[in-house]
């Protein structure tokens, strides 16, 4: 079993930035593939960003390619979302995943264990 908590969301002006950490409880952080995803008001659940397990490889949504950046610091336990250039379509939810072993994935099913969310709202 593992716990996500994610932290660092609030509000921000369009081109700020902006960086979300996720906390997971356990001693198999390093076990799992991580990975992010957010919501919008109104819309489905959309991909983000993952990262596997030992941070070597990575994968992004069209939508933030560029201008996110996933990373993991797995003694800590920790796999962060650093935001730039923020635009007013990156408000939303965003939640952090886990998936136990496997591959790096975009698909929401394919992760195991998710947090609360926390809200990230672009300003203009």
């Amino acid at each position: 079993q593992v716990q996500l908590v994610e932290s660092g969301g609030g509000l921000v002006q369009a081109g700020g930035s902006l960086r979300l950490s996720c906390a997971a409880s356990g001693r198999t952080f390093s076990a799992h593939v991580m990975g992010w995803f957010r919501q919008a008001p109104g819309k489905e659940r959309e991909f983000v960003a993952t990262i596997g397990r030992n941070g070597g490889f990575t994968r992004y949504g069209d939508s933030v390619k560029g201008r996110f950046t996933i990373s993991r610091d797995n003694l800590k336990n920790t796999v962060y979302l650093q935001m730039s250039s923020l635009k007013l379509e990156d408000t939303a939810v965003y939640y952090c995943a886990a998936r136990a072993g496997g591959l790096v994935t975009s698909a929401e099913y394919q992760y195991d264990y998710w947090g609360q969310g926390t809200q990230v709202t672009v300003s203009s």
